[in-house]
């Protein structure tokens, strides 16, 4: 599978979220979607960017764009992740890894010498017509959600 690029039609996708529906990425014509993909609830690092983005939600929506979040875990642990942090936007469950294969953010890492598969942090930002607009491969936590608000700006 080749990586995506800025200017790639995002890959359409069909989950289970956190407001008990499927979505896809139809559903969000018309609108900056930043889809961001992270390793696991309830996790530290996730949690402080879930956090962030909550935080930041009325400034990332004033932009004209959507948050979806992204990870492997089931939508029960979405739901206690939702209710312990009060987040604010749509959590989307893909246990299939079919969506992070497509984006290309499913990966081996490694910790401590050990190889493994797992999710590597990156958000994509797409824009109104399905495209991919910008891409953060590697995220890094702090600060994360500012840069996101910075590019939807530049874009308009």
């Amino acid at each position: 599978m080749a990586e995506l690029k800025v200017g790639d039609k995002a890959p359409d996708f069909k989950l289970d979220s956190s407001e008990g529906k499927k979505l896809s990425l139809k559903d969000f014509k018309g609108k900056l979607v930043v889809l961001y993909f992270y390793p696991k609830d309830l996790t530290s690092g996730c949690t402080t960017e879930a956090c962030d983005f909550r935080d930041n939600l009325a400034r990332v929506k004033q932009q004209g764009a959507v948050v979806l979040g992204v990870s492997a875990d089931t939508l029960e642990s979405h739901e206690k992740f939702i209710t312990k942090h009060q987040l604010n936007f749509t959590l989307l469950s893909d246990p299939n890894k079919e969506v992070l294969e497509a984006y290309g953010v499913w990966k081996e890492k490694s910790l401590y010498g050990r190889k493994f598969m797992g999710i590597v942090r990156s958000t994509f930002i797409i824009d109104k017509a399905g495209k991919i607009a910008k891409i953060f491969p590697k995220v890094k936590v702090t600060g994360h959600v500012q840069q996101v608000i910075d590019a939807i700006q530049e874009m308009k």
